[in-house]
């Protein structure tokens, strides 16, 4: 045997082994990069979900805002002249209430005895309850002013008037116009004086709001 016969031979390495290692390096690499996908698609999922979710509550919340603007819109309008309830409605509409029943001050003889409601001159004034008019003419401190008369057995007065729309012994519906607001007699800005009465005459008047209310008006 010679030396170069007894030199050890080292394994030659297959191409198979080579591709197997290529592969299981690949491997190990793919791995790490698809998870990492995975995870950017969860994060993504989660912002889109988070997302509509945000819309679902903003949406919600403008239909709430939007339904309980109608339904205040609903309660303000019962009661104007062109809807009425239980056959009353409000002597005039877009209005402030001003001077209240009771109320003491320098512009009376005595207490206040009916409601104020502050509005422009010309503003259209309506019968509260269908009546029969019993006065209309001019009425001193209540300058130019209408007393209707009602099957209920109470009057209605009101005052401070710049026109009339009706007249002595007309039959008027609920929520007619009768009149325009104005400033005339013992005024001290343009606004309606609104009275119910027992009888026609001044002295006999009731808390108007609260006698309002029992039919369903509240102001």
């Amino acid at each position: 045997m010679t030396n170069a016969d007894a030199t050890p031979t080292k394994p030659a390495t297959t191409t198979t082994q080579t591709t197997q290692a290529a592969k299981a390096q690949g491997t190990g690499t793919g791995t790490g990069t698809g998870t990492a996908s995975a995870d950017k698609t969860t994060t993504t999922k989660t912002v889109q979900v988070k997302t509509a979710q945000a819309k679902q509550a903003q949406v919600k919340q403008a239909a709430q805002v939007k339904k309980a603007a109608q339904v205040k819109k609903a309660a303000a309008s019962r009661g104007e002249h062109g809807n009425p309830v239980n056959g009353w409605v409000k002597p005039v509409d877009d209005y402030t209430l001003s001077a209240s029943y009771a109320q003491a001050g320098a512009r009376w003889a005595h207490k206040h005895s009916g409601q104020d409601f502050a509005v422009p001159t010309g503003t259209p004034v309506h019968a509260a309850h269908a009546g029969t008019v019993v006065e209309a003419g001019w009425g001193g401190a209540y300058g130019n002013n209408i007393v209707i008369k009602h099957d209920t057995g109470r009057y209605t007065q009101y005052a401070h008037l710049s026109a009339f729309k009706a007249q002595v012994g007309q039959k008027v519906n609920v929520g007619q116009q009768i009149a325009l607001s104005g400033n005339t007699g013992n005024s001290s800005g343009p606004h309606l004086h609104f009275e119910v009465r027992n009888t026609p005459i001044y002295g006999s008047a009731i808390e108007p709001v609260h006698y309002l209310q029992t039919k369903g008006i509240n102001l």
